[in-house]
């Protein structure tokens, strides 16, 4: 296969726009590719503007063509990564009252089926067949699906653009039968009353942004709809909970940083919201109602690793707040589960995950022991409050995800599920390690990787490099079941757990933010040249690959680096970084300033993103070749910004390197809709990168 570009790849026009900030004038030739009625685009994809959507479709014929001679190994590839999903995979249903809940997928299916099944033994009930409500559609989406507490109404949402703008519907249980309530343009999810006849939403605004909350009670017209409460500054994001006691419903008001939450009673609709602890730059918490008491998690008085306190419920003011589990330097808590008698804990202790269960009488605490070196939890916990048992996942990069039930009080762990992998994997053919590399400054940037057991570490290997670095989120040490593809191709998979997660505390975080935020970046290229130094890989046969905020990394690291990388895989990237941050009418811009800076506001801020920014870092030098994956309709990176960031590329790259766009027409942010379909695409994009290391099948 030939690994040069057609020389035909598209070239935008170039129409200058100048932009002044803070004295510094910067021209932009591909500002025009941002639709003016970005907005309309997002619900009606037919409203993109004539010149931009020829460009678009150029830009697909152009990587259509380019990789034309991986039409076979693309379909061998989507055949490998369905044929490793058990086609009529189905949940371990979750008990709440008379009911268990789960969901299911039919052999072929895209979407899930709901269903419930008698806790005393009977037939199944499908609530709702994702596949049938999915027929006829381009791009579907299914948001929530949730019951009633009298177990009479399924509430559920709907997404047909991938533009995140969610339908909710409600259906009557059993009939099946949909009322005519229907409330358009929502965030996709919604709690029940406790009565069980209306539920509480969040509307988005014409710039996406959930500012509204209100209440809709059944067999009402939604313009009816009772506001809740309003939310004025556009740098919140905003949501509604219920309690598994169905007590409370919580309005979760948040930013990156800052949160705050206001409560009322689930069985008064009228209920004015009531503040718990008003927000403080910086300070965070979050509620877990427990009966009579809540559970706080917060970084309150410089808990930079969290810490948990309890409250009467009747008032839950923060001059009543008293400490449980005390602030410990290097052991973030991620989240907490309160049960009747137990108080259950996701934490991250040296780079690790561990469980811990507290019993809530005597305070007495144990862990749930795991062996391996590198793996993943995840707390599932349940419907139900007055109960002993809890249910957790484990998983490894070479140990399929197992689902457990937890006897709090006997300490008995009983396996529910484990993943089953039809076409075959035994874990014993593979090897995960945990690697520590040394960053400029001398932090050790965890590495967790895969690959063949037996395979040479002489550097001929390929190795796919992935990483994110952003919003505090980690990549955990899971099991995948795609890159098996990679591996069983002789392929090292790794993850590199750099700054701008918390992989190694909430101090991780903040190192790799704001003005500390280029730590990211040369974290990763840190970790590249380990896995270089240590010969899992060389740099000609080594990819890297990010999607949205770890697209921007990938953006930047070819700015940095672009010796370094044979190739760049960037999903939705978030390249246009001083642009987007500069655009306030945005959906995600507001919100987003805590992360990186306001540049609007701030000139340090702005000469700060100015320095990384892909986009407008881009220079005169040889760059990796670059396949950029986009959406149209997605709202969190908007398309034009791969767009431009290609046009651009292509104007500076001095290597015969191909630079590549592939743009969903008919999705957004999450690419295409279905279990399968979107296999299609990382079926695409791992042809790209077998093709860039010469494996031809």
């Amino acid at each position: 296969m030939s690994a040069q570009a057609p020389s035909s790849a598209p070239r935008p026009e170039k129409r200058p726009h100048e932009d002044t900030r803070h004295g510094v004038t910067r021209t932009d030739d591909y500002a025009w590719l941002r639709a003016e009625n970005w907005q309309e685009v997002l619900k009606d994809p037919s409203r993109l503007a004539a010149d931009i959507r020829t460009h678009l479709e150029a830009e697909n014929a152009y990587q259509e063509q380019f990789l034309e001679d991986t039409k076979g190994l693309q379909k061998t590839l989507f055949a490998e990564m369905k044929g490793r999903i058990k086609e009529d995979d189905s949940s371990v249903p979750l008990k709440d009252g008379p009911f268990a809940y789960g969901s299911a997928f039919r052999e072929g299916g895209e979407h899930p089926r709901f269903f419930r099944v008698p806790r005393e033994g009977g037939e199944e009930e499908v609530l709702l067949d994702g596949d049938g409500e999915a027929d006829g559609r381009a791009y579907f989406h299914i948001g929530t699906v949730d019951h009633s507490p009298d177990h009479g109404h399924l509430l559920w949402s709907y997404d047909d653009k991938g533009s995140e703008f969610y339908t909710l519907k409600v259906r009557a249980l059993p009939s099946g039968t949909d009322l005519e309530d229907e409330v358009e343009n929502t965030s996709g999810s919604g709690s029940f009353n406790a009565g069980g006849n209306g539920f509480y939403y969040t509307r988005l605004d014409d710039n996406h942004r959930p500012s509204k909350v209100f209440f809709h009670a059944l067999g009402t017209p939604a313009a009816e709809d009772r506001l809740i409460y309003e939310e004025t500054d556009p740098g919140f994001f905003m949501n509604v909970v219920d309690s598994r006691l169905n007590d409370w419903i919580l309005i979760s008001i948040h930013d990156h940083e800052t949160s705050e939450y206001r409560i009322l009673p689930a069985d008064d609709p009228h209920a004015a919201p009531r503040l718990v602890a008003e927000r403080e730059t910086g300070v965070q918490y979050d509620l877990e109602p427990a009966g009579e008491a809540f559970f706080i998690l917060t970084n309150r008085d410089g808990a930079k690793d969290f810490k948990i306190m309890t409250a009467p419920a009747a008032d839950p003011s923060p001059a009543t707040w008293r400490e449980v589990v005390p602030h410990e330097p290097g052991r973030l808590i991620l989240s907490l589960l309160a049960f009747k008698d137990y108080l259950v804990r996701l934490e991250r202790k040296d780079g690790l995950p561990r469980i811990v269960v507290r019993e809530r009488a005597s305070g007495d605490e144990h862990v749930i022991a795991f062996d391996e070196e590198a793996y993943s939890l995840g707390l599932i916990g349940s419907f139900e409050y007055d109960t002993d048992v809890f249910r957790f996942t484990y998983s490894s990069m070479t140990t399929p995800a197992q689902e457990f039930d937890y006897n709090m009080r006997t300490r008995a762990r009983t396996l529910l599920k484990t993943q089953e992998v039809p076409s075959g994997h035994d874990p014993a053919d593979y090897v995960t390690r945990r690697l520590m590399a040394p960053a400029p400054d001398g932090a050790l940037v965890p590495i967790s990787l895969v690959h063949r057991r037996g395979m040479p570490l002489d550097g001929s290997a390929p190795c796919l490099l992935f990483g994110y670095g952003a919003y505090g989120i980690t990549i955990p040490a899971a099991f995948r079941t795609n890159p098996l593809s990679l591996v069983d191709r002789g392929f090292v998979y790794a993850i590199a757990h750099i700054r701008g997660g918390k992989d190694k505390g909430f101090a991780w975080y903040e190192d790799g933010k704001r003005e500390k935020k280029t730590n990211t970046f040369t974290d990763f290229i840190a970790c590249a040249r380990h896995l270089v130094a240590e010969g899992y890989t060389s740099h000609d046969r080594l990819i890297a690959e990010g999607g949205s905020a770890g697209g921007m990394l990938m953006g930047a690291v070819a700015n940095m680096a672009p010796r370094d990388f044979r190739a760049i895989v960037a999903g939705v990237p978030f390249v246009d970084v001083l642009n987007t941050m500069l655009d306030d009418t945005l959906p995600l811009t507001p919100p987003e300033w805590p992360e990186w800076g306001n540049p609007i506001a701030s000139r340090e801020d702005y000469e700060t993103i100015a320095a990384y920014s892909p986009y407008d870092n881009v220079a005169d030098q040889p760059y990796p070749a670059v396949l950029a994956i986009a959406g149209l309709t997605d709202p969190r990176v908007t398309y034009w910004e791969p767009a431009k960031w290609v046009a651009r590329l292509r104007d500076h790259n001095t290597s015969d390197n191909p630079i590549l766009m592939k743009i969903n027409l008919d999705a957004g942010h999450a690419g295409a809709s279905g279990r399968f379909s979107s296999l299609e695409e990382k079926a695409l994009s791992y042809a790209f990168v077998l093709k860039m290391v010469g494996i031809e099948e």
